[in-house]
């Protein structure tokens, strides 16, 4: 099951974030939360799998 790991204010940290977890090995998936088709300065979802939750957030914390 996917979980939010974090959200980011904007697309630009959400990419950021999800590149330095995928260097990691990590699964992840974005998703923008409101309308679907929002432009890049809305609140992005970053997920993870459950699994790696725990590792996901201590990357999170040293980027």
């Amino acid at each position: 099951m996917w979980t939010v790991v974090y959200i980011a204010p904007n697309r630009k940290q959400a990419e950021k974030l999800q590149n330095a977890l995928v260097n990691e090995g990590l699964l992840v998936k974005l998703r923008n939360i409101g309308l679907p088709n929002g432009n890049d300065n809305g609140s992005v979802e970053i997920l993870v799998p459950e699994s790696e939750l725990d590792e996901a957030l201590e990357i999170i914390n040293t980027v």
